[in-house]
């Protein structure tokens, strides 16, 4: 049984052991047994990733339009298109929400905020955090989502841009899948500092930060422009040959799985154990201190460029020191 008792602090309901360490991948030097653990956990156990990639190729094959429909624009097949990425996200995000804010599956265990969802605050559209959030992940959301992945499949359909199969070449198909989590988070990182800019995240991206508390419907809780900057990480199809399958898997982890980070709970757990894995208090941090682990632990760039908050009181006091700089 894993353990889930974890550590409980004045700021945190709870939060791993800390210091935070470093999972990154590109750590130096690099350590074969580490890289062949992340590996194992991650591609070869049934992990978040390896689920969506499953979700990815039923959809493909049974709920998206085909690439000879997409030749060219016609409501009809953007319509369903629209349709499969709304159905996915309510299902990811509203089940997430039920399980653990309605139904309260898990209470209390490895969640990191001791708050509940705001109500009856002015601050939200609403007054609610959660209509709020779902207002924002289910309109502009879900209606970019679709827009980036519509062109993308049109540019597919006509060979405007490179396409393969696994048939044709199958080591690159799958390095593919391997290397799209890697390239939204290199993207992220990047896209993220632009957004703490001072100017664009008082207009654009103090919407997300409203949630100190996250939850579900957190994750893709964003304004309009800054869905923008944020999807844009799907371009990476207009130029690199692709397939379907991993256009469509990159969608549901930059839509679906922004959810499934966002949870607010670093695990789910089935009968006592963690069995999926879902926020990192690494994120959490961020959204608690602001200016700090702008991208995720499988990049280096946060510790490389001075911005990694390891969740101690001196990472907070450094971070809190930066913040203060940088909106003087």
């Amino acid at each position: 049984m894993s353990d889930t008792s974890g550590n409980q602090s004045r700021e945190w309901n709870y939060h791993p052991d800390l210091p935070l360490q470093d999972p990154s991948i590109f750590k130096w030097p690099p350590s074969p047994s580490f890289l062949a653990r992340w590996f194992a956990r991650n591609w070869l156990t049934l992990s978040e990733r390896v689920m969506m990639v499953i979700v990815a190729t039923i959809a493909w094959l049974t709920l998206y339009p085909s690439l000879e429909t997409a030749q060219s624009f016609a409501f009809g097949w953007i319509f369903q298109t629209w349709a499969v990425n709304m159905g996915l996200m309510i299902i990811v995000a509203g089940g997430l929400h039920w399980y653990f804010y309605m139904r309260k599956g898990q209470g209390q265990t490895l969640k990191f905020d001791r708050r509940d969802q705001a109500k009856g605050n002015r601050l939200w559209s609403f007054s609610n955090q959660v209509h709020d959030n779902m207002f924002w992940s289910l309109g502009s959301g879900v209606a970019q989502l679709t827009a980036f992945q519509v062109v993308a499949m049109w540019l597919m359909a006509n060979d405007y841009v490179p396409t393969l199969t696994f048939a044709s070449n199958p080591i690159w198909f799958l390095l593919a899948l391997l290397l799209l989590p890697i390239w939204s988070a290199f993207h992220f990182y990047w896209a993220h500092r632009l957004l703490h800019v001072p100017f664009i995240y008082k207009k654009v991206h103090s919407l997300h930060h409203r949630n100190v508390n996250i939850g579900p419907w957190s994750g893709l809780s964003m304004h309009p422009i800054e869905h923008f900057i944020y999807l844009t990480s799907l371009c990476i199809h207009w130029i690199v040959a692709s397939h379907p399958v991993h256009l469509i898997f990159h969608v549901i982890y930059q839509g679906p799985g922004a959810a499934m980070t966002h949870t607010g709970y670093e695990d789910l757990l089935i009968k006592d154990k963690r069995s999926l894995a879902l926020g990192t208090f690494y994120h959490q941090l961020h959204h608690r201190y602001y200016e700090c682990n702008y991208g995720n632990q499988e990049m280096p760039w946060d510790r490389w460029f001075g911005t990694f908050h390891d969740g101690s009181d001196e990472a907070t006091t450094t971070t809190r020191a930066r913040k203060k700089k940088m909106h003087a």
